[in-house]
């Protein structure tokens, strides 16, 4: 029953039903649900208002004119047809003066005693099927927000020691590029190297494992939350249910019309009304506040070494003279996706094979030229020659 919105939020997978907390919109949905019975009832009550009103103005009116009919000249059948427009007006006062009193005694009545038999309060807790949900929900969680807590300090901790491995990976390099260190540092700092691999190694095993248990819990996780989820949705389609069943009886006191023209306007609208579908508002709410809703499942994130930002007006000014044209280009395969921040720079996916035709310069950038020709630079240790 709560509003539909005009379209998904963008970080729709973040606020997927299944994340840590995201089911509080299905527990305030009942309190929406309670607040929407009140909207309705303060709604129609002053619409009973309107109709009293207006059968009151007709009153008025047909006796004013009855009055002042009576005393003019006329006589016969012209007489007798103008007196009969009060009569039914008569008749229209007391059939609006009727409505009012359906939608205020009937109506009002029946919503009323409806909500109050439907949404029973728990003493300092709010409505009693609120706390259940948040109750049933938190417990069925926690062990998921646990595991959830403890694979993201693990994710974390591999993903800086990728970084530590990177650094020391780059200093071997250099090292191994200088021929003036002597070979017992070299082999200090491979021996370094080897240590923060190691190291990496092991944290990736203790990443995987605690994957493994937050993917071998999942299952049992989804079945407790759709269990729950699945009985908040019953309650909601009771009261969907009703609430279409008092919207056709306040239709059924308003539509009064005879006239061809009204009439259409009171079918468009019980068309409208007999169109509501509980069932799929309720396949609206699953897929975009519930277990339909798309979500990132927890997988291993590979670790993306950072790009160094371009001086731009220094890499424009050398040009292309202080690098080497390769002629006919090296084939070069990427490792990781990219995304080009300048119009001069290319975009690819991992795994996507392109040319590079021009060597490293000394800001760690190649140019290339993507299989559908577009040239451009990119990072240098993104790629890795295709053998």
């Amino acid at each position: 029953m709560a509003s539909l919105p005009k379209e998904p939020p963008e970080d729709a997978k973040k606020q997927s039903f299944w994340m840590p907390g995201n089911y509080e919109r299905t527990v305030r949905r009942t309190d929406q649900s309670y607040q929407a019975c009140n909207d309705i009832m303060t709604c129609f009550l002053e619409r009973a208002k309107v109709e009293k009103q207006y059968a009151q103005q007709l009153s008025q009116w047909s006796s004013k004119w009855k009055t002042i009919v009576d005393s003019r000249p006329l006589y016969g059948s012209l007489m007798r047809a103008w007196q009969s427009f009060f009569s039914s007006t008569e008749r229209l006062s007391a059939l609006h003066s009727s409505i009012s009193q359906s939608l205020v005694s009937e109506d009002g009545d029946r919503v009323k005693t409806w909500q109050k038999e439907t949404f029973p309060k728990k003493m300092f807790c709010g409505f009693r099927e609120s706390h259940s949900n948040e109750t049933s929900f938190s417990r069925a969680q926690k062990p998921w927000s646990k595991k959830l807590k403890k694979l993201e300090a693990v994710r974390v901790a591999f993903h800086k020691a990728c970084q530590k491995e990177q650094t020391a990976m780059s200093k071997e390099k250099q090292a191994n590029e200088n021929s003036e260190m002597s070979p017992e540092k070299k082999q200090k700092i491979t021996a370094a190297r080897e240590k923060t691999t190691e190291e990496k190694d092991k944290v990736r095993e203790r990443y995987e494992q605690v994957l493994e248990d937050v993917t071998s819990y999942t299952p049992r996780y989804m079945e407790e939350m759709e269990a729950i989820f699945d009985q908040s949705q019953e309650e909601e389609r009771k009261r969907m249910s009703f609430l279409k069943q008092a919207f056709l009886s306040i239709h059924r006191h308003l539509d009064i019309t005879n006239n061809e023209s009204v009439k259409a306007v009171y079918s468009e609208l019980h068309h409208t009304l007999m169109s509501i579908s509980e069932q799929d508002d309720l396949r609206w709410w699953k897929n975009n506040h519930g277990p339909g809703m798309p979500t990132d499942w927890p997988k291993i994130q590979e670790w993306v070494p950072p790009v160094k930002k371009l001086k731009r007006k220094k890499r424009d000014r050398k040009g292309q003279q202080d690098r080497s044209v390769m002629i006919g280009g090296v084939k070069v395969r990427a490792l990781y996706d990219y995304v080009g921040e300048e119009g001069d720079e290319l975009s690819f996916k991992a795994g996507e094979v392109f040319l590079k035709v021009e060597e490293e310069d000394e800001q760690g950038w190649c140019r290339g030229i993507l299989s559908g020709g577009k040239e451009g630079f990119y990072p240098a240790n993104y790629v890795e020659v295709v053998e």
